[in-house]
């Protein structure tokens, strides 16, 4: 079974660029866009984690999931049922054959809109920010984990790891431009023929506009 693909959070999808002549097409993954409704339902950060486990690895069971994560396979379960709720997970037909549930993630993201941060509803907003919250931090634990197995694992991916910032002065259309450009490059690599060096690769991009003019 070939691997899930990561799960990935981004804002409203920019208007999509026509892709130049001889360049590869971009592979849109299948996104679960999320309404204030579903953002209460996914805004934990086990449910958060439960759901990129299984978008990264595959069907899992309950008590799987609790031993990866180090909880009970009650909390588990029942994060698994609110998720299933929410259309977050399904059942994963056809594994296992005894009488433990599998579960499978429903889509391959999640699509956050960036409004929902200022919605007139407290609690969506509060959701929203603990969403966005979460997703921060599941990015600094990965970098940091990066950083502590660079040494012995990079290699010859050395010069294929990135960690860079960069400072750009934009207005708000040229930012959401180049948010769906870089997007769209990031896409065109979906899908490729796998190679005998093919490993996971996690893609960060984060677009911080300053609070106010310098």
């Amino acid at each position: 079974m070939p691997e899930s693909r990561p799960e990935s959070h981004p804002t409203s999808r920019p208007t999509k660029t026509p892709t130049p002549a001889g360049e590869r097409e971009p592979v849109e993954p299948t996104l679960r866009m999320l309404d204030a409704r579903a953002l209460r339902g996914l805004a934990h950060p086990l449910r958060m984690q439960l759901l990129a486990d299984l978008r990264r690895k595959g069907p899992a069971t309950a008590s799987q999931l609790a031993e990866r994560f180090g909880e009970s396979s009650g909390s588990t379960s029942y994060h698994l049922r609110q998720l299933a709720a929410h259309g977050f997970v399904e059942d994963a037909v056809g594994h296992g054959k005894g009488r433990e549930r599998w579960w499978q993630a429903a889509h391959e993201g999640t699509g956050f809109d960036g409004s929902l941060i200022h919605d007139a509803d407290p609690a969506t907003s509060s959701a929203a920010a603990v969403f966005l919250q979460a997703v921060a931090s599941n990015h600094t634990q990965e970098v940091s984990a990066w950083i502590s197995e660079a040494q012995t694992r990079l290699g010859r991916w050395e010069p294929g790891a990135d960690l860079s910032d960069f400072t750009l002065r934009l207005t708000p259309a040229q930012s959401e431009e180049m948010v769906g450009r870089l997007h769209d490059v990031i896409n065109t690599y979906r899908d490729l023929p796998e190679a005998q060096d093919t490993r996971t690769v996690r893609i960060h991009t984060h677009v911080l506009p300053r609070s106010a003019p310098e």
